[in-house]
């Protein structure tokens, strides 16, 4: 059984009566809705032998104004059921006044890694995700906090902030999980027309053709052209990115080592993806 707390207090003083056992723990940051990815996240703190934490907390603070905070699925009943059959230990479901106390006025700001990419597409969202997460390993201090790859820019500004910052975790990164048809996993895919959702594979297809005609010597710039029409072509919206770059700096590369990142909307539902070249 999942036991859910829903205060930094009661938090704290479960973890500390593992730690008083000599246990170790996991952190699995979320915002619900979860589904197979989240779940590898879990499986990946059991398999270190640790008490797995799950939070789940939807952050207003890194949804701008005119994003989908308001639509965004929450449905902690069936979340904490399926914790609970993965093995789970414990779900955080905080309230926002819990999180964000009357009058904060902290927020963690990233350089650098921040200004590209969903950065650039989406003012604001990064410190909204460095400030909730690095209060989430304050109030946890896991031995390990797990985050999916999916979200690559996510992980490389995660690592930077506990380096910076000086937060004793070791931060995980675990691969990506697919659909059948190559659609990474995402709690947005819930909201997908089903005319939307047959698109939806196409565009790690065409990530996929990206980074197999650079590895073969094309060049950057046209094949991303190429793949860009293609997307558009079969129905996608706007494309805020599709780009190749340092998996790590997250400068714009035309070469290996490299990444492809995209993302791209199908009706109002924003899809990102990112694989190595």
């Amino acid at each position: 059984m999942t036991e859910i707390v829903r205060t930094v207090a009661d938090l704290r003083a479960r973890i500390a009566g593992w730690r008083a056992g000599g246990e170790k723990v996991a952190l699995v940051p979320t915002m619900g809705a979860l589904h197979a990815g989240h779940l590898s996240l879990v499986d990946a703190g059991l398999s270190r032998g640790c008490r797995v934490v799950v939070s789940i907390f939807v952050n207003p603070t890194q949804f701008g104004p005119n994003e989908d905070l308001a639509k965004y699925p929450r449905q902690e009943a069936a979340d904490v059921a399926l914790l609970a059959e993965r093995g789970a230990h414990l779900a955080f479901c905080p309230s926002v006044g819990e999180m964000y106390a009357q009058g904060s006025a902290t927020r963690v700001d990233v350089k650098g890694l921040t200004d590209c990419l969903c950065g650039a597409a989406r003012p604001g969202h990064f410190s909204g995700m460095a400030t909730v997460v690095t209060k989430l390993l304050l109030q946890a201090l896991p031995d390990f906090a797990m985050f999916g790859e999916k979200d690559w820019q996510q992980l490389q500004v995660v690592r930077r902030l506990v380096r910076d910052l000086d937060i004793p975790v070791d931060i995980v990164g675990c691969p990506t999980i697919r659909e059948a048809d190559g659609l990474a996993l995402s709690s947005r895919n819930l909201r997908l027309s089903a005319a939307d959702r047959a698109i939806a594979p196409l565009l790690n297809r065409e990530m996929r053709r990206v980074a197999e005609a650079v590895a073969a010597g094309g060049d950057a710039a046209t094949v991303l052209a190429d793949a860009r029409a293609r997307l558009t072509g079969a129905g996608f919206g706007r494309i805020d990115y599709l780009e190749m770059r340092h998996p790590e700096t997250l400068e714009l590369a035309g070469a290996r080592p490299a990444r492809v990142f995209a993302a791209a909307y199908l009706g109002d539902v924003r899809l990102i993806d990112n694989i190595p070249v």
